[in-house]
């Protein structure tokens, strides 16, 4: 029988792998490791909080941002929407 993991859960473990890779990273430099290696697991550690930032939005939206935008409250909903606006432009940098 298949365990679900759950979403926050997933968070959790990608981020702490990154953790994990960049400590390795950091050793790798300290060591003075060959600059292509180092730059690789770099690489990596970025692909992954790329990933687990794509999952935490997904999880907002899906969560937050949609309790928000059905309540009555205009205020929240400005709010929630400025905020997004404002990852959006944080994102495109």
């Amino acid at each position: 029988m298949k365990t679900e993991i759950k979403t926050s859960d997933k968070t959790l473990i990608a981020l702490k792998k990154a953790q994990s890779l960049l400590a390795k990273i950091i050793a790798m430099k300290e060591e003075g490791r060959y600059c292509v290696d180092i730059m690789q697991q770099n690489l990596a550690v970025i692909g992954l909080l790329k990933a687990t930032n794509q999952e935490l939005l997904a999880n907002h939206l899906n969560s937050c941002f949609k309790k928000a935008m059905e309540s009555s409250n205009v205020n929240k909903q400005k709010e929630m929407i400025g905020e997004i606006l404002q990852l959006s432009k944080m994102t495109s940098k």
